[in-house]
């Protein structure tokens, strides 16, 4: 399936879990919809091959991955092989790009030069990007010239979406090695569990908590509960889920944790120069929160509660009551993730974690999920895995935010 490139995606602020086996419904009254393909509409499978074994020697970062700089200020650092692949075990996604695979051997070895390194690839893409805008384009008489100038500029252009990417990725990265978090490996049954659980990684949910603000945790508790339902607190019941429901269910708490940083950036601002608006400053009622077409408990698909009752657990937040006193247009804005990139990455790193979904399409229109893979997974687990996924979006918008200031991409 191809990615989803075309538009920027957005998602419904009262976002839970999709784990259910009906047609998703029309969005509520306010409702952002994001639709169930952008979730599962990964590309193809991508490789993250091994940084390359420069043995160890001290070399200077290259600025445009390629070994050779323009005159900038040069880092270096001592680089070893990987003979045991450290690298992979840092991240479930292997950078393939030039760049991506030399952050990813700087995040193995020296992770404190990977900020450095970073702006140092920007500045040359920056460069770069300068360059080829003061390039004029061969006269209309010569067609042939023009075609291969353009395919050329069109060449360079994937080149850096690609490198911007994985940038991004590896800032992300970064930050999770900085809060002493390890990122969840690729998703598959494990040969050491008696049960066949595929969640045999470490519980960290108390370290994830505290990298958000008290306001953004009580949106992050009401997330769980609407994924979890009754079973928020229950840590050691096992479930045997869909793992394309995971899949989604972790790509779009990415995108909810985005979204919850964009707004809490701005309502912690607003509330320390003291201009919050009175609806904000009290708790508001649940009681008419749109939640995400797709989403159900996943109590409810357990048997365990009934849909109706999915709201069960879910706490007033003065951030919410903030965020639904936007108008639509402010809060469409908000729930839209600016870059292509960003999508980019959500996806690929979906998929490096949950695998391709094995799903087709019938002459009917209809999506065939009869070969997709059943996973047993704790709640205790799948409670880590969505506290991850909503600070890898956290930190997105971060990195997002920050490269963009070095390196204009953000469109919108």
């Amino acid at each position: 399936m191809e990615a989803a490139t075309g538009s920027t995606s957005t998602l419904a602020i009262g976002i839970g879990s999709p784990f259910r086996d009906t047609d998703p419904r029309p969005p509520a009254s306010r409702s952002l919809y994001f639709p169930s393909e952008s979730l599962i509409s990964v590309p193809h499978y991508r490789s993250f091959v091994s940084p390359s074994k420069l043995g160890k020697k001290s070399i200077t970062l290259p600025c445009s991955g390629r070994g050779r700089g323009l005159g900038f200020p040069m880092v270096k650092a001592s680089l070893s092989p990987d003979p045991d692949g450290s690298a992979a075990q840092i991240a479930p996604l292997r950078l393939q790009s030039p760049i991506g695979q030399f952050l990813s051997q700087i995040l193995t070895t020296h992770p404190h030069l990977l900020p450095a390194a970073v702006d140092q690839q920007l500045q040359q893409l920056q460069t770069q990007r300068h360059a080829e805008e003061l390039t004029q384009e061969p006269s209309a008489s010569a067609t042939h010239d023009i075609v291969l100038y353009r395919r050329i500029a069109e060449v360079k252009a994937i080149e850096r979406k690609r490198a911007l990417e994985e940038i991004l990725y590896a800032m992300v990265v970064q930050r999770f090695m900085d809060a002493d978090v390890p990122l969840i490996p690729a998703v598959a049954p494990s040969s050491t569990d008696p049960y066949g659980r595929v969640d045999t990684w470490a519980r960290d949910d108390e370290k994830l908590e505290r990298l958000h603000s008290s306001e953004a945790s009580e949106m992050i508790q009401n997330h769980l509960a609407l994924v979890l339902g009754n079973r928020i607190g229950d840590f050691a019941s096992v479930a045997q889920i869909s793992k394309l429901r995971v899949g989604q269910v972790y790509a779009a708490s990415v995108m909810y944790g985005y979204f919850l940083k964009r707004v809490d950036e701005r309502f912690q601002l607003e509330k320390t120069v003291k201009v919050l608006p009175a609806s904000a400053t009290v708790e508001g009622s649940f009681s008419n929160a749109p939640v995400h077409p797709e989403i159900s408990s996943m109590a409810a698909e357990q048997g365990d509660v009934s849909p109706g009752e999915s709201g069960m657990g879910i706490k007033p937040s003065r951030l919410r009551t903030y965020v639904m006193s936007f108008d639509g247009e402010t809060l469409q804005r908000f729930a839209t993730i600016r870059s292509k990139e960003a999508v980019s990455i959500i996806e690929r790193h979906t998929e490096a974690l949950f695998g391709r979904p094995q799903i087709a399409i019938t002459p009917q229109g209809t999506v065939d999920t009869s070969k997709d893979e059943l996973i047993k997974i704790s709640f205790g687990g799948l409670k880590r895995l969505v506290l991850e996924a909503v600070t890898f979006g956290s930190f997105l918008w971060d990195v997002e935010t920050y490269v963009d200031s070095r390196y204009h991409f953000v469109m919108n």
